[in-house]
């Protein structure tokens, strides 16, 4: 169930920051593009000898997803890489490409397509377009990006399509992944979290999800030498051990990461939806608000939701003095509970917090 399964691996030894390669690398935003599936023959090469010239040149490490979406007309390929690298190792790509639409007459274009996470397209669009417009008129190419419909609980990217010569698109890659990766390092740099500690950082709420997959998924979440998870984490900017850890917007991500690794793993078949029971801790004072009167607002949350919310009576508080609530339903219910659960919390602690306020401070006995 490991990545060789599901993807080719290319890579030059120490590019992804080995004992041979520097480590910032890993923290590189990949490069992720989309090619029509009778392109990779070409691309990969016989006997590999083509990807493998591009790894090597580029100091890349090149995943082709050749064998995810049977029957797809387009296949992903990621690149990881510094930002030259990537950009070096599309051209290559392009170029190949390009060669071949015009031996085979199979197609009259080849645009390049690349995948970009949806939180960060709006801010490559930048304000009434204008970012974009500025990149098409300085490199002479025509840009689309698709539609929000499009979009799925179980893939957040979005395609960017550039239309021009192979050198127009190669500069407009350039400058279409400087937006993304600035938008990234914002985002990470905002939270500021750091990937490697599981911490609380002062003045930054973080919430701890514990999410339950099938046993025999678990090999496949970790992936080839835990590279799936690896990647998870990257991906979305939360530490994934076996819990996710960090700022909500992070965990509705990792989340649905694995609920799609989950449905593409085909452990839930095509007309069933993936169900797991996700645990969420919240303050023992906050708990009867989740229930309610009468369990009034529990009930209340699962009509709306969907989603299955248990609040197991006769809990011991841990040492911060917080339970569990078990949140089991499909990705949107369960994201829609665990939203409306962390409002109530943060109700609470404002309510407590305005209490300490009028709280009045002993007065100083006078000498």
């Amino acid at each position: 169930m490991g990545t060789g399964s599901r993807e080719q691996e290319f890579g030059q030894p120490g590019a992804m920051g080995g004992p041979q390669g520097p480590r910032h690398r890993q923290q590189e935003l990949p490069l992720r593009i989309l090619v029509p599936t009778q392109f990779v023959g070409a691309i990969i090469g016989k006997e590999g000898l083509t990807i493998k010239n591009i790894t090597k040149q580029t100091q890349s490490k090149v995943d082709i997803h050749r064998k995810e979406n049977a029957g797809a007309t387009e296949k992903a390929i990621t690149i990881h890489s510094s930002k030259e690298g990537c950009s070096q190792a599309c051209r290559m790509i392009l170029e190949i490409m390009e060669k071949e639409a015009n031996d085979t007459k199979i197609v009259e274009e080849v645009p390049l397509k690349i995948l970009a996470n949806n939180s960060l397209v709006g801010r490559l669009i930048g304000k009434e377009g204008r970012n974009l417009k500025k990149i098409e008129q300085d490199t002479g190419t025509k840009i689309t990006i698709s539609s929000l419909q499009e979009l799925t609980i179980y893939n957040q990217e979005r395609t960017i399509t550039v239309r021009g010569g192979v050198e127009e698109c190669c500069n407009a890659e350039v400058e279409i992944m400087k937006k993304l990766r600035e938008a990234h390092e914002n985002d990470v740099a905002s939270l500021n979290v750091m990937m490697t500690c599981n911490c609380y950082i002062k003045g930054l709420f973080l919430t701890v999800v514990y999410l339950f997959v099938p046993t025999p998924a678990v090999g496949a979440l970790i992936g080839k030498k835990g590279q799936h998870i690896r990647e998870l984490a990257h991906y979305a900017g939360a530490s994934i051990k076996v819990k996710c850890f960090g700022p909500d917007c992070i965990l509705r991500l990792a989340q649905g990461r694995i609920y799609g690794k989950l449905k593409e793993e085909n452990f839930f078949t095509a007309k069933e939806d993936v169900k797991l029971e996700a645990h969420i801790k919240v303050p023992l004072t906050a708990a009867g608000r989740v229930i309610g009167k009468g369990g009034k607002t529990v009930n209340e949350l699962q009509n709306l939701t969907s989603a299955e919310v248990i609040v197991p009576r006769d809990q011991t508080p841990d040492e911060n003095d917080e339970v569990f609530v078990k949140i089991i339903g499909h990705f949107f219910a369960s994201q829609t509970a665990q939203r409306k659960i962390r409002e109530i919390i943060q109700q609470v602690k404002q309510q407590e917090r305005k209490h300490q306020q009028m709280v009045p401070t002993p007065s100083q006995p006078s000498k």
